[in-house]
């Protein structure tokens, strides 16, 4: 179960991820795909590596990698991942695709330390332009489907995250706007600029010692308030 990217924005995201996860750190992938991800960091980074997918053919795909994966859908829970077994999880443009976000995103969080997550921002500026002006269901290179082959079940901004995550009592830890592949810290007007955003989670009530996650560039702490775009 993976959003539909070309491969050079695929590689992009995947870059991002990867500067935000500690080498030799414990990574659960959700919705891993053919494991593309989870090699580079077990190859690159001395990674642990587990995934989770649903589709068979991509389980085989990712199983001839070398990498670990358990079947299963995310929708019917991570029974077979224990409690904190893993230091991240990961979903990236998957969390759209999913019956019950709240129900994932809480499992992340019961079998990691920490949770990164990878949604497409429906707050773009494009995807409101084509409404406006076409009043039909966008179309753009980041949702690249009709209203009716669309794996996307959810709509959602970075704004509605944003409220997901107070929801829950989720930290966000980092937030990173993603502008052409590229991870905008401290992005003003993100909100309506961002194609997609990387947000790291952790509870508030997190007690395990604190994991030291690389710094970006620039400073990432500062969230843009941009509540009304």
């Amino acid at each position: 179960m993976k959003y539909l990217l070309a491969d050079h924005a695929a590689a992009l995201i995947d870059r991002i991820i990867m500067d935000q996860i500690p080498a030799g750190s414990r990574v659960l992938d959700l919705g891993c795909g053919d494991g593309r991800l989870l090699c580079r960091l077990r190859d690159e980074m001395g990674a642990s590596i587990q995934g989770v997918e649903r589709d068979p053919k991509a389980v085989i795909a990712a199983i001839s990698k070398g990498v670990p994966v358990i079947q299963a859908d995310l929708d019917q829970g991570l029974d077979e991942i224990p409690d904190h077994a893993f230091d991240y999880a990961v979903l990236s443009q998957t969390l759209q695709q999913v019956i019950q976000p709240e129900n994932v995103v809480n499992e992340m969080l019961r079998a990691a330390q920490r949770a990164i997550v990878v949604v497409p921002n429906f707050g773009h500026w494009r995807i409101r332009l084509q409404i406006l002006v076409n009043g039909r269901v966008p179309i753009t290179s980041e949702l690249p489907y009709d209203w009716y082959n669309t794996p996307n079940l959810h709509f959602l901004t970075m704004i509605d995250f944003r409220a997901l995550t107070e929801r829950l009592q989720l930290r966000i830890v980092r937030e990173l706007p993603i502008v052409s592949g590229v991870a905008k810290a401290g992005l003003k007007l993100a909100n309506l600029r961002a194609e997609s955003a990387l947000f790291v989670l952790e509870r508030m009530t997190n007690e395990v010692i604190p994991i030291t996650i690389p710094e970006p560039q620039k400073p990432a702490n500062e969230i843009e308030s941009d509540s009304a775009v």
